[in-house]
């Protein structure tokens, strides 16, 4: 499974790579195929390209919606 550092998981922000990933909880999940996050962003509220753990607590929904998507790597620091 690929690793990936914060500055690299950073490169699949939805606008330099069609490609849009987020972490969470030390995993890289690809959401490229959620409408939600469109150009990168979702709700308008966060941004792919970055681990969203801390930030998950306040959305309206679970971590069972982020389970939905492939995970593509580990995210170490």
């Amino acid at each position: 499974m690929r690793i990936f550092t914060k500055k690299e998981l950073a490169k699949f922000n939805g606008k330099n790579n069609p490609s849009v990933y987020i972490a969470y909880k030390g995993y890289v999940y690809d959401v490229s195929s959620s409408f939600l996050w469109q150009n990168g962003e979702h709700q308008a509220y966060h941004n792919a390209g970055k681990d969203l753990t801390i930030l998950l607590k306040d959305a309206p929904h679970g971590e069972e919606m982020i389970f939905k998507f492939p995970v593509v790597g580990i995210l170490k620091d």
